[in-house]
C-alpha cells in the first residue's frame, strides 16, 4: 500500500526530531521514518560528556528546552556541569513526547524519484510516497577509514569509535588509540575507567591544551543564519576557510578541562607527533605497534577515532540515478538557503550542509536553524 504525504524525513536523531517538532506544530502532513536517537544510544559509549551547552537544545519554537528539561529532571544540577550523554538521550526522549512526535522505527531501503515525487521503500516493505525529502541521516554511514593508514593495520583488529562502544570488552587489555581529538583522549579516558591495562595514544600533531572550549560565536553565528541563511556562502572562500580554521581551533587545538585529571596517569601513554609506520601481528596473537618516531610498544586492538568525511555516495538507499542528480563538492551536496539539493524536493540536514552552510552544521547548535528554514520551504 503507498502512503501519499508531503513531507517524508529520514532519520529520527537531533536534526530530524528538531524539523519534526516544527511541522507537528504547523500541523504539516509529513513522517518521520528510522530508529529514534539509535545513532546516541548504539554509537556513543556510556559515560561520555557533551562539549555542548543547555543552548543547544531541540525545539525550534524555543518551548521544550534542555533548561526546562533539568529544572524538572535534575533541579539540583549544577548549570557549569559538562552535560552526560545519558542525560542529553533522557532529554531527547522527553523532548519526542512534549512535542508529540512519533517515528516510525524502520530504515529506508531504497530512495527513488518518480516525476514530481519521491517513492521510498521500507524495510518492513511499505513504501511511502512524498512531495518532499529530508534527509537528517547523520554521521553513520560517514565514518571516515583513512586508506593509507588501514593499509598499514592488520584485517579485522581494528575499529572506528562510532563501533568501539561497550568499553567493559577492553578490560584489561592494552589499547591503540589513533586520533588526537576530544573524542580521542575521551576515549582513553573511559578506557582507563573500564580498566583496560594501558591505552596509546597516537596523533600527528601537538598535544592539545586541556582549556575550555568556547562556542558563544557559534551560537551566535548559527542563530543570526535564521534570519541570513546565505550567510556563509557570501564569504569569500578565504573567508570561509578562516571560518573553519577558526572551528577546527576550537575543537581541535583544545581538550576540556575536565578531562585532564582522567588522561594524566600511568596507564595512559601520549605520542604526539607521530603515525603509526607499521603493526605486525605476533605469534600470541597480539600486535606489535612501530610508530614513525622508531617507538615501538604491543597491544591487543587498535581503535580508530578519525572522525567522519561526508560522500552521500555512501549513503546505502540512494538510488543511482539521485546520486548522479544531486550536485556535490568534495563530497557534500551543494544546497540552496533552505538546504534543497539540485533535485527538487530534496533536502539535506546535519552533517551534509556543512558545504552550503558552514561546518557549523555538523553540530547540534544547528538543529533550530536547519529546522526552521527547512520547515518554511516545505509548509
Amino acid at each position: 500500500m503507498i502512503s501519499p504525504i508531503a513531507t517524508l524525513i529520514v532519520g529520527a536523531g537531533p536534526f530530524g526530531l528538531g524539523l519534526a517538532s516544527y511541522l507537528q506544530r504547523r500541523r504539516h502532513d509529513y513522517r518521520l521514518v528510522g530508529k529514534p536517537l539509535e545513532f546516541w544510544e548504539r554509537h556513543m559509549p556510556r559515560g561520555m560528556l557533551l562539549r555542548s551547552s543547555a543552548n543547544w537544545y531541540l525545539d525550534p519554537d524555543h518551548e521544550w528546552t534542555i533548561e526546562r528539561f533539568f529544572a524538572q529532571h535534575h533541579p539540583d544540577r549544577a548549570p557549569a556541569e559538562p552535560i552526560s550523554r545519558e542525560q542529553y538521550l533522557a532529554y531527547m526522549s522527553w523532548f519526542m513526547q512534549q512535542s508529540e512526535i512519533g517515528a516510525q522505527p524502520h530504515y529506508v531501503r531504497h530512495l527513488t524519484r518518480n516525476g514530481t515525487a519521491f517513492t521510498a521503500e521500507l524495510e518492513n516493505g511499505e513504501t511511502i510516497r512524498a512531495r518532499n525529502v529530508v534527509l537528517a541521516t547523520g554521521f553513520r554511514d560517514f565514518a571516515c577509514y583513512p586508506a593509507g593508514l588501514v593499509a598499514r593495520l592488520p584485517e579485522g583488529r581494528y575499529q572506528h569509535t562510532c563501533d568501539a562502544v561497550n568499553l567493559d570488552l577492553y578490560r584489561g587489555k592494552r589499547v591503540l588509540l589513533i586520533g588526537g581529538r576530544q573524542s580521542a583522549f575521551e576515549t582513553a579516558a573511559l578506557l582507563c575507567e573500564a580498566e583496560a591495562a594501558h591505552v596509546h595514544l597516537s596523533y600527528r600533531h601537538d598535544t592539545p591544551r586541556f582549556v575550555e572550549a568556547d562556542w558563544s560565536w557559534v551560537e551566535t553565528i548559527v542563530e543570526q543564519m535564521a534570519s541570513h541563511p546565505a550567510w556563509f556562502r557570501e564569504l569569500t572562500p578565504e573567508q570561509q576557510e578562516a571560518y573553519r580554521h577558526k572551528l577546527w581551533a576550537e575543537g581541535r587545538l583544545k581538550l576540556e578541562p575536565w578531562l585532564e585529571s582522567r588522561i594524566c596517569r600511568d596507564e595512559v601513554t601520549l605520542h604526539p607527533r607521530t603515525e603509526v609506520a607499521s603493526v605486525t601481528r605476533k605469534p600470541d596473537d597480539s600486535l606489535l605497534v612501530t610508530l614513525t618516531d622508531e617507538e615501538t610498544f604491543v597491544v591487543d586492538d587498535i581503535i580508530l577515532a578519525t572522525g567522519y568525511q561526508v560522500d552521500i555516495k555512501r549513503l546505502p538507499f540512494l538510488s543511482e540515478a539521485l546520486q548522479e542528480a544531486v550536485a556535490v563538492r568534495n563530497g557534500f551536496p551543494l544546497l540552496d538557503v533552505h538546504f534543497q539539493s539540485t533535485v527538487p524536493g530534496l533536502y539535506f540536514s546535519s552533517f551534509p550542509a556543512g558545504q552550503s552552510f558552514g561546518p557549523f552544521f555538523g553540530f547540534t547548535v544547528a538543529v533550530r536553524t536547519a529546522a526552521k528554514l527547512i520547515g518554511e520551504a516545505v509548509c
